[in-house]
Order: C-alpha cells, then structure tokens, then sequence
C-alpha cells in the first residue's frame, strides 16, 4: 500500500474524535478567510534536493518571482513557430513542493510526468514551490504555495509564445490537492484538472503538514473540502475506482452543489494508472479547445474508452 494512503487509515479515525465544524461547507470565500488568518508553523522545514538539470531541448531551467522570492521551474523551450501556444502548469504528487525528473519515460500504469501535454506540443511548465530543492522559503503544507502557483502563472502568461488566455492547471495526489485550492483562490486559469486529491489534508498525517494535525483552524484553511463554493472557474476531478482517494472525490461530490466541479470516476484504473490515459485525452481536447471561453466536457464513456 502505498504510504499516504496508510498515513490516511491511521489518522482519519483518530481525527474524527474532535470538532470538525470548520470542515464543513463555508460561505466565507478561502480567499477572504487566508487575508484574515496568519498561519503558524510548528516546524520550519526546506528540501535542500539540488536541481536535476533536465536534458537540453526538453526542458529550460527558468526562475520566477513569488511571494517567497526567486523559485526555479522547468518550462518547455519556445517552439520557435512564432506562434502563442496553449500551456499547462502540473504539480506533481508526494513532496510537491521540490521537482525532479519529469522527462524520463514512465510506464503507463504509473505516469506521474504528465508527459502527453508536451508530446501534444502544449507548454509544460514545473514549478519548484517555496521550500523545495534550494528555493527560499519554507514548506507550508498547502498554504503560501497557492500564492506561489498563481505566479507561476503570471510569469508563464508573459512569455511571448505562450497564449495567456489559454493557460491550464493541473495537478496529481497532494498535487491534486495543492491545484483544487489554488482553484478556490483564484480564476486565473482557463481549466483545472485534479487527479486524486483529498477533501481533508489531516488524512495525509504529519509527515505533510507543518502544523499540527488537531489544530482544526490550520488545517481547514489547507483542505478543499471546506470552501469548493470558492471555485469560478471549470473544474475537473478524476479518480481511479480501485483504491486511491475515491472515497474523498464523493465526499466532496457531495459537499458541493457547484455547477462549476466536475467529478469523474474512471473504471477499473487505480489512483497512478488512471492519469496516462486522461492525461492524452485532455491534451488532444485543449488542443481544441480555441474559443473565447473554455468549453472543454467530459463523458464517462469517453473515459472508458
């Protein structure tokens, strides 16, 4: 079993002992709650993991400017057409704040690089959060790294071969969670994709928060759960039905009546196989997707397929 969803059995009967009414569906926007709340961290931590230089023609190393200071990200070279293409930002699973290799092949049935974006010839672009590899800053566990990821986004929507109006979200695990609250946050992005996120982050337990697990006013304002009425923007979620966080995607189905989320159980995937297959279907409907407004769908028997 794999160690979050471990972390998630240990600590998810534990914590349904206490008060969890700030859990519950809010009417205060997250965005007005975080500029009213300071968080307080009970550890201080950063990565220190160098940057793996990627190889040349694949990715570029660039830097952009946070909240927190200069981050690094690996962005897709410029085409060189001369055109303004569409682009996707991805934030990857586990400690998402560092970025590794992302160019390597992966196997399908576990394909965490997102690699079907860049293979449809759609801007990449990882961003290294505030605390990851030798970033200034520390991890906050979901919190200032939402304001890190809008300006990844600012500074992706300035680079002259990239359309700004045609600029994705999308994001696997913890970063499926880290990408559903950068939605609540923010319409900036065209289209949201959420592979495997949770609706509580208490479930991922210590190891990926550094406040405490009881303290229910932290964690809340790091979970999704609580404020989906927050989202402006198109959504999409999509969970493997064999294990992963399917239980958190109905949760959270139920928590909202949001004509904005949309929730997709995909069949007989698990919560790593299921992105290869979704992943090249929606890049070949971004690629498509050209109109004033966004008007990406899906179906299930689409995701069947």
């Amino acid at each position: 079993m794999h160690k979050r969803f471990l972390i998630a059995l240990i600590f998810l009967p534990l914590i349904s002992c206490i008060d969890n009414s700030a859990f519950e569906p809010q009417t205060q926007t997250l965005s007005d709650k975080r500029n009213s709340f300071t968080t307080t961290l009970a550890r201080k931590e950063s990565s220190g993991i160098p940057l793996a230089q990627p190889p040349k023609g694949t990715f570029d190393v660039v830097t952009y400017t946070s909240p927190a200071g200069e981050l690094a990200a690996y962005l897709t070279p410029d085409p060189g057409d001369g055109n303004k293409h569409p682009a996707i930002i991805w934030i990857t699973g586990g400690e998402c704040n560092t970025i590794g290799d992302v160019w390597s092949p992966a196997s399908p049935e576990n394909d965490q690089t997102a690699a079907a974006y860049r293979e449809a010839g759609i801007v990449m672009m990882f961003p290294s959060l505030r605390g990851g590899n030798t970033n200034p800053g520390v991890i906050e566990g979901f919190y200032g790294e939402v304001d890190d990821i809008i300006a990844a986004a600012d500074f992706l929507a300035k680079q002259p071969f990239v359309d700004p109006d045609r600029i994705y979200l999308g994001g696997h695990s913890t970063g499926g969670t880290m990408v559903l609250l950068v939605a609540e946050c923010s319409d900036r992005f065209r289209a949201v994709f959420s592979f495997g996120p949770v609706e509580d982050v208490r479930g991922y337990g210590p190891d990926f928060l550094p406040v405490s697990i009881w303290d229910a006013e932290e964690t809340a304002i790091r979970s999704p759960g609580p404020w989906l009425g927050s989202i402006n923007s198109l959504v999409f979620v999509f969970e493997g039905t064999v294990d992963g966080n399917v239980d958190s995607l109905r949760t959270m189905q139920e928590m909202t009546t949001s004509k904005n989320i949309h929730f997709f159980e995909v069949q007989g995937e698990d919560h790593f196989s299921v992105l290869a297959p979704i992943n090249q279907l929606i890049s070949q409907k971004i690629l498509q997707d050209t109109g004033e407004k966004c008007d990406l769908s899906f179906t299930q028997a689409e995701l069947m397929r």
